[in-house]
């Protein structure tokens, strides 16, 4: 009779030991996540108003944009820092670092979407290069429309569902995220319109919603919600400055630059 009950007191203890491990990932799994999404400071290119690709480090300006950037979310509590490759994002993501020191990691999901190749490297005040930007950046298309080599409409939006993916992921809840200007309003319309996105909405959205260099964007991601129309994704502020003050935004819900390595990580 005792070792029948010795045997059913080790049973029990092992029945609550397993049921506290599995809530103990569920309240992991369904733990809401926070993006502080950064554009990278001005760039001396962009000051410029030079057409760049991968190329291009910070102005002066820029780094002083990424020094505040860096003041503003320190009081946060990030966990990680997530960023393009580009030498101006690794260098706003290593000004960032020095205030919130934590792990940087890269991906090439946050680079900056391919010009055509007739105009990196040259002004936008140049007519023809103002007037291919017009073509591919501001006039209203067909979403399969590539004016040469490109990335396309329909490759950035592939790239930005795979980016949310990634970033849904992410075992950090509270990451950094440090990308560019049209990348980022990309992001953020497949974040709101998923698959009905087509490139005359992108084109509007991205017209008429600035992403100034050093801005933060905050969005959340929560898993109970993943079945609705954003699939659990909600933007709480965009486009804010360092100067904008903490009571703007929404509380989270309760329930020297890093070499970058071919596989991501520092």
């Amino acid at each position: 009779m005792s070792a029948t009950l010795i045997t059913l007191a080790q049973y029990g203890a092992l029945a609550f030991g397993l049921s506290c491990l599995v809530a103990g990932v569920l309240l992991r799994l369904l733990h809401p996540k926070r993006f502080y999404f950064v554009r990278h400071g001005q760039s001396i290119l962009n000051a410029e108003r030079v057409r760049q690709g991968a190329d291009g480090a910070l102005s002066p300006k820029g780094r002083e944009q990424a020094g505040e950037a860096g003041r503003f979310l320190a009081q946060f509590p990030i966990e990680a820092i997530i960023a393009s490759p580009f030498e101006r994002t690794r260098e706003t993501a290593a000004i960032i670092e020095t205030f919130i020191r934590v792990p940087v990691s890269y991906s090439p999901l946050l680079v900056e979407r391919r010009s055509p190749s007739e105009v990196i490297g040259r002004s936008y005040d140049e007519p023809a290069v103002a007037r291919i930007s017009d073509i591919v950046d501001h006039a209203y298309h067909d979403d399969i429309f590539r004016y040469s080599d490109e990335e396309n409409f329909l490759d950035m939006r592939a790239r930005a569902r795979d980016c949310l993916e990634m970033l849904r992921r992410e075992r950090a809840h509270e990451v950094c995220v440090v990308t560019h200007s049209f990348f980022l309003k990309m992001l953020i319309a497949y974040l709101l319109y998923r698959e009905r996105l087509h490139a005359r909405d992108y084109v509007k959205l991205a017209f008429f919603n600035t992403a100034d260099n050093a801005s933060v964007t905050i969005c959340d991601y929560r898993p109970w919600e993943r079945f609705s129309a954003t699939h659990g994704w909600r933007v709480i502020a965009f486009n804010l400055h360092a100067e904008a003050p903490p009571e703007q935004m929404a509380p989270a819900p309760q329930v020297e630059p890093v070499p970058f390595a071919p596989n991501g990580r520092p």
